[in-house]
């Protein structure tokens, strides 16, 4: 296990209780209290007896303890090593300048030993400092509930300004993109993050619409599916935060019917064309031609 016994529930209680009796002695009260918030219901009928009779020889009788430090967690030598080892993904000074460089252990594992077959090559540039500066202010704004004003670029090259109250960001791995859910733009719930040009907070007097959501445009999809390689199994598992009704048609054969939201439909038609021939798109004629164009464009692009 990575993270052993040495960040256990036990351990952590008796640190608290060694921070405090470095600050004051301890009353049976508040050894109570402490124990109740670290550990478990139980845990007082074996933490407690342990230090009151000094099989851990850590809190005196009279509650304080012979400490000088306040007690610190350290990290083992396999914590270090996976924390090294996601610091090489390029995704972690979105959130952090942290590079975890322990200079005394190698890595966990290096990012080229993943690899994901099924992956787009145009993911977002995660080594922009645009891109990363948006993306840190998106996180703030999230987690302190702050509407921001964006100015992002459309398909056809324009500037637009759009008001949004952002509610969380969305990792798409088979895109390899982020993208910001949130409500009031006039243009929908969803942003992808590399679109954005600037971003900032609206600290005064933002309007007082942005919660109001845009409401979801249904649409449904309808595919015949052919269960090789695990096809069905794969399909339910891939598609598993949609609503979707399947319909046995013989031994190898089912009909899907799909609901997704507009704002997500050019996933989807990557999503379903990811599956080959195994799936074949029946209705709408709209969603067949989808299809038939994105295999147009791809072809148009050598790919």
């Amino acid at each position: 296990m990575l993270f052993n016994e040495l960040y256990s529930a036990y351990y952590n209680t008796v640190a608290a209780l060694l921070k405090q009796a470095m600050d004051h002695p301890l009353s049976d009260s508040e050894l109570s209290e402490i124990i109740h918030q670290h550990a478990f219901e139980e845990s007082e009928l074996y933490i407690r007896p342990a230090l009151k009779d000094q099989r851990w020889q850590l809190i005196q009788t009279e509650g304080t303890t012979c400490l000088k430090k306040i007690p610190s967690m350290p990290l083992t030598t396999l914590q270090k090593q996976w924390l090294k080892a996601i610091g090489m993904d390029v995704r972690m000074r979105l959130f952090t300048e942290d590079t975890f460089d322990f200079p005394d252990v190698e890595p966990l594992f290096m990012p080229d030993d993943i690899l994901i077959f099924d992956q787009y090559s145009d993911g977002d540039d995660y080594q922009s400092e645009t891109y990363i500066n948006n993306f840190r202010i998106l996180l703030q704004a999230i987690r302190t509930h702050t509407p921001l004003s964006i100015v992002q670029e459309n398909k056809h090259g324009q500037k637009l300004t759009v008001l949004i109250q952002p509610d969380y960001l969305e990792y798409s791995q088979k895109d390899d993109k982020f993208r910001l859910i949130g409500a009031g733009s006039y243009l929908g719930n969803t942003i992808n993050l590399a679109r954005i040009i600037s971003c900032q907070p609206i600290k005064e007097n933002p309007p007082t619409d942005l919660r109001k959501r845009n409401p979801l445009k249904l649409r449904s999809v309808i595919f015949e599916l052919v269960d090789q390689r695990n096809a069905l199994e794969r399909v339910l598992m891939h598609f598993a935060h949609f609503k979707k009704r399947v319909q046995k048609i013989d031994v190898n054969h089912y009909e899907a019917t799909l609901f997704y939201d507009k704002e997500d439909e050019t996933e989807i038609v990557i999503r379903i064309l990811s599956f080959g021939p195994l799936l074949k798109v029946k209705a709408p004629v709209h969603f067949v031609n989808l299809i038939k164009q994105r295999l147009i464009d791809q072809r148009s692009c050598g790919i």
